[in-house]
């Protein structure tokens, strides 16, 4: 199924809220008569305040198309208007505005073999292909490497750990691995065979991978790269 035009705004209910970590929100909207959407695609949020002003954000999807629910983390931002309304006001049962599915140059086709480096809240892309490969039965076609800060701060962890993902942390020093990010010489044995590779994360993250990636020998043709900071809320 090819995915559809960019809709228009409509309206999604939230049906499930948690937090996974201390600084994000898990929000899972219905939404009637969604159209099919691609691991990688995003989608806006706008929040409507009642003299008018809106406010609206930009959320990568994290569920596979064949979920019922929209899957969105949202990393709470200090002084950030939308980030804090999700995480802290938006109840179950709420209604948002949504636009989407948004976006070509992300994503997984479900064809090609592909790595996924990312970072922080940054998974959220990655775990959409994630689903999406186990869907498929194909999960031999991507590999993931996770970096955060320590297993308790990076969100959907465990997911990504049961999916096989290599997983880095900065902060923590777990099973004998010093704390720090990728090496060249660990991402190099990923990166063999790759015909795509997605990087995803902060402004500062995004920079490293698309670095180390090119060290590790992939042409700069073959890389996405998605950057994201506080300013996006």
């Amino acid at each position: 199924m090819a995915p559809a035009p960019l809709a228009a705004w409509t309206d999604g209910r939230i049906i499930e809220k948690d937090h996974p970590t201390a600084h994000t929100v898990r929000l899972r909207m219905h939404v009637d008569d969604r159209p099919f959407h691609l691991p990688g695609q995003h989608y806006l949020i706008r929040l409507r305040a009642p003299d008018g002003y809106t406010a609206q954000r930009s959320y990568s999807v994290a569920s596979d198309s064949d979920d019922p629910l929209l899957e969105f983390l949202v990393e709470r931002q200090p002084d950030g208007e939308v980030s804090e309304f999700l995480a802290d006001v938006a109840e179950v049962g709420d209604v948002l505005e949504l636009r989407g599915p948004i976006g070509r140059w992300f994503v997984w086709d479900g064809r090609t073999p592909a790595l996924c480096l990312v970072g922080g809240t940054g998974v959220v892309p990655a775990v959409a292909m994630a689903r999406t490969a186990r869907r498929l039965g194909r999960t031999d076609l991507l590999r993931i490497a996770a970096v955060g800060r320590a297993p308790d701060e990076l969100a959907y962890a465990p997911e990504l750990q049961r999916y096989g993902a290599d997983l880095a942390w900065t902060r923590a020093d777990v099973d004998g691995r010093a704390p720090g990010a990728f090496t060249a010489d660990e991402l190099a044995p990923l990166v063999e065979g790759v015909g795509i590779a997605y990087a995803c994360g902060s402004a500062r993250f995004a920079s490293y991978a698309e670095e180390l990636l090119l060290a590790c020998g992939l042409d700069a043709s073959s890389i996405r790269v998605e950057r994201f900071g506080p300013t996006g809320d």
